[in-house]
């Protein structure tokens, strides 16, 4: 007997080294969990197909496989759409089997019918609808291979009910549907022999090849040779105060971040790191910054952007000083190129850049005695400011003061996922990533209700580690439900909720600009009653002398297994003042 259509994915996901599915079950994809389950691979099932992306996006972030998420035709496959365009723009690697309706009830009303391809198309690097059973393999196959292919993404898999059931039961219910079986009349047994005819191509014909569309490609790898390479490095010999922005790309697709750290720290360039590439040099290192990279990036007279776009977090190119050299390493060509144009543009994948910078190089870099002393000067003065500013007193808990403390108690191998707006960027400042690919931010897309997708990501590809969860309390009601999905799946991440009682990211700027709080305010909602009812441990924080003890007894609940909510009631603070949404 053959196999089904699940049967075929589940093996090629296993064969992909694929270890979790993520999804929420349904009827139109029931055969791909089923499959995935005889190839041992784990069915993560969770309360909103959202968060079935987010968590496919953290696994493809930490591991360099590409996630996976199964959803149900229609509304599951609508209510991804956030979460894949979060992943496109964040250029993870992701492969979404959407259900759907079967092949011949396309555009006839069947339940959940809809044009899921034309929605899908904008948002993915190739949507595919599958129409014979022969065509699963090859396609799936190459969906994995597009996914990671130039510059990462997602891509979009339909498939139609009657190609992943067994081919007898497909038969039987296109029969009994169609009310043709044991027909008497000429149009019954016409329809009927049409039925059968289609079913035989269905699961019998063979796969014609689909040619995904053209995406940008990358151009043969340069090696050490390369004009680029070398131009760079020997700018760098000659440069009296460089500077180095690495961002998210120059991790994607990496199982092995360690040859990219181990480039940087040889290079010895004052170096500030974004999105997923925070972490990549450690708790601690003697050439990593966090605070002032617009003042340095206006004086330096080499800047190097590792995977980094000129977007609103680069001033859109104008934040680097005109008169420096810059460089842009990136592998999308169009992305290089936006907003500024660099003297030196790399096309290739910036980490692998990187690698091939420091053996061109060869070290005797520096040492920079100086610009390292102006640099340093300034990284210690903003972490006074930020000490001063946590001291002061509050009747409720100082969020400086809760973040200096969390930073302290991490472990040492801990994975960091945020979720919110203002409590998030305050934590910014503050918490440190102890090892590279342990960072899991929206990316630049800016999306709300990560976090609970993300936390558990993080935590099956971490399992037994410490998965701190970062929620502002407007950002936690998207996500709050995947604590009992943590229950269900044995996964215990700590998620601290900083509750203010408002929209704080907006409302810093509305209010001095419009004079409203109109549709910023909220209330200070027992979130951690809501965790318990979904069978988390709910801790409530709202006395600053309590911050140690609660933190402790979150972390031991967590290395006993049990997922914890700490409902932090924290108070205003003028930290952020000034900064904008927009």
């Amino acid at each position: 007997m053959a196999d089904d259509g699940g049967a075929i994915i589940g093996r090629i996901l296993a064969s992909r080294g694929v270890k979790q599915l993520f999804t929420l079950c349904g009827g139109h994809i029931s055969p791909i969990l089923v499959g995935a389950e005889a190839n041992d691979i784990k069915v993560v099932d969770v309360r909103d197909e959202v968060s079935a992306v987010f968590a496919a996006d953290a696994v493809a972030r930490m591991t360099g496989i590409p996630g996976v998420a199964a959803v149900t035709a229609g509304p599951g496959v609508t209510n991804t759409v956030t979460a894949v365009k979060n992943a496109q723009l964040a250029q993870s690697p992701l492969v979404i089997f959407g259900g759907a309706a079967a092949t011949l009830l396309k555009g006839r009303g069947a339940l959940q019918d809809i044009d899921q391809i034309s929605l899908m198309e904008s948002i993915t690097k190739w949507a595919v609808s599958i129409k014979k059973v022969n065509s699963i393999g090859p396609t799936v196959e190459k969906a994995f291979d597009l996914a990671q292919d130039g510059v990462p993404g997602p891509v979009f898999i339909e498939v139609p009910i009657d190609v992943l059931y067994p081919e007898e039961m497909v038969r039987e219910m296109f029969m009994k549907e169609s009310g043709v079986k044991d027909g008497k009349n000429l149009g019954s047994k016409a329809l009927e022999l049409y039925m059968r005819g289609h079913l035989y191509r269905q699961f019998h014909q063979p796969h014609v090849s689909i040619a995904p569309p053209i995406r940008e490609s990358l151009p043969p790898k340069p090696s050490t040779k390369s004009p680029h390479v070398a131009k760079v490095a020997s700018l760098l010999r000659t440069s009296e105060r460089p500077a180095l922005v690495i961002g998210s790309q120059a991790l994607v697709n990496c199982r092995d971040a360690a040859p990219i750290a181990d480039a940087v720290q040889a290079l010895g360039v004052p170096t500030w790191l974004g999105g997923m590439a925070r972490g990549l040099l450690g708790r601690h290192s003697d050439i990593q910054f966090r605070h002032k990279r617009s003042a340095a990036l206006k004086e330096a007279d080499l800047v190097i952007v590792a995977g980094f776009p000129f977007d609103f977090r680069l001033g859109y190119g104008r934040s680097i000083s005109s008169r420096a050299t810059l460089v842009a390493a990136n592998l999308s060509s169009s992305e290089m190129r936006k907003n500024r144009r660099p003297e030196i543009p790399v096309h290739m994948h910036s980490g692998e850049f990187l690698r091939e910078l420091a053996s061109a190089v060869g070290g005797g870099l520096g040492p920079w005695s100086g610009w390292f002393d102006t640099l340093r000067a300034r990284e210690v003065g903003r972490d006074d400011e930020i000490n001063e500013q946590a001291r002061a007193a509050t009747d409720l808990v100082n969020p400086l003061q809760l973040f200096q403390r969390i930073e302290e108690k991490m472990a040492d191998d801990a994975v960091l996922v945020v979720d919110g707006g203002d409590f998030v960027a305050t934590a910014s400042y503050i918490l440190r990533p102890r090892r590279p690919l342990s960072w899991l931010d929206p990316g630049v897309f800016g999306t709300l209700g990560v976090g609970g997708g993300f936390a558990v990501g993080a935590s099956l590809v971490r399992p037994g580690k410490e998965v701190w969860l970062i929620y502002g309390d407007g950002s936690c009601a998207y996500s709050l439900a995947e604590m009992d999905t943590c229950v269900r799946h044995g996964l215990a991440p700590i998620a601290v909720i900083g509750t203010d009682g408002s929209w704080s990211q907006i409302a810093r700027e509305q209010i001095p600009m419009l004079g409203t709080d109109v549709g910023t305010v909220l209330n200070r909602t027992a979130y951690h009653e809501a965790a318990q009812g979904y069978g988390a441990v709910g801790l409530v924080l709202d006395d600053p002398s309590k911050i140690d003890a609660t933190l402790e007894e979150a972390k031991a609940l967590a290395a006993a297994g049990k997922p914890v909510v700490i409902n932090v009631h924290i108070a205003a603070t003028d930290f952020r003042k000034g900064s904008i949404s927009v």
